[in-house]
């Protein structure tokens, strides 16, 4: 599940990333902290911790500054995925003091939660997984646009998960994505979000040729990603699987770190750890199934754009 392709160390691969400004979403814990904790290492001018929580963010902050006092600038930016007046707050804050943004990093996300939806209706994991971050990346891309004109290796990175392999091949009926979809296991909710990254982050490379967009799998990493998870036979059997067979995050966070900054990074592609190509499904890869994806999204956060 976790094999290493590509022999990545970030102490030793990250480049120096002067000037550089980052936004991690999710950063106050597991993945997205230690993306953080390693990307400041690295002379960035600013990274950008989102998250919902302002007291766990900047308790976040203050761990990582206080094991490395030399560390770049790390600022709290308020988000709530499920939230599209919080998106579209966080992006203002962002472009209020910020001119450029070289990496964006969509670490988030939710899984195998209990029935929801978001604020819009959005079955909860879709619409977190998915929804949240299409409209963050739509909001950012006129500053994403703009860094591109100096920096070729401008970027956004989407989480994804081998779940995506596990998604129905009836994946989007666009009249349930509003709905808690109860007739669908949560393990198939989270699917479908997981190869919904897959397909939008496809679609944005294919209309955006001056960015790099690029989704993944990150391993099975020992955060706490499943905690949430719901039913009576699911959870024990995750935290089981977790404890045995997941990597910790330093490790778990290689893949998306290499994909971060390496300039080997296609755009468009998925990658398994560490930067593995081709692992995908053959759902993912669908060309009817991304445009179907992107026109259906686009039509639904067009009122905030």
């Amino acid at each position: 599940m976790f094999g290493h392709n590509i022999n990545f160390q970030p102490d030793r691969d990250i480049p120096d990333l002067s000037g550089r400004v980052i936004i991690v979403t999710g950063g106050n814990v597991g993945l997205g902290l230690e993306s953080i904790r390693q990307f400041a290492k690295h002379n960035p001018a600013h990274i950008y911790l989102a998250a919902r929580s302002k007291e766990k963010a900047e308790a976040a902050i203050d761990q990582i500054k206080a094991s490395d006092p030399s560390s770049a600038p790390i600022s709290f930016l308020s988000l709530d995925l499920s939230s599209f007046d919080s998106i579209a707050a966080a992006a203002r804050a962002f472009n209020a003091c910020q001119s450029r943004l070289d990496i964006l990093l969509n670490n988030a996300g939710i899984m195998m939660t209990a029935e929801g939806q978001t604020k819009e209706g959005y079955e909860i994991q879709f619409g977190t997984n998915h929804m949240g971050h299409a409209l963050l990346i739509q909001l950012l891309l006129p500053v994403l646009q703009e860094t591109a004109k100096s920096n070729p290796e401008t970027r956004v990175i989407n989480l994804s998960s081998a779940s995506e392999l596990f998604a129905p091949t009836d994946i989007y009926k666009l009249d349930e994505l509003k709905t808690k979809m109860t007739h669908r296991s949560t393990q198939a909710r989270y699917s479908i979000s997981k190869i919904a990254n897959i397909h939008y982050t496809s679609a944005l490379a294919h209309r955006y040729t001056d960015i790099k967009f690029i989704s993944l799998h990150p391993g099975m990493v020992a955060t706490n990603l499943h905690h949430n998870a719901s039913g009576m036979f699911l959870k024990p059997f995750l935290n089981l699987a977790f404890s045995a067979f997941a990597a910790p995050a330093h490790r778990g966070a290689l893949n998306q770190l290499w994909a971060s900054v390496s300039p080997d990074v296609k755009t468009g592609e998925y990658y398994a750890p560490v930067g593995v190509l081709g692992k995908g499904s053959s759902l993912s890869r669908k060309r009817e199934l991304q445009d179907l994806l992107w026109n259906w999204t686009q039509d639904e956060i067009k009122g905030c754009l």
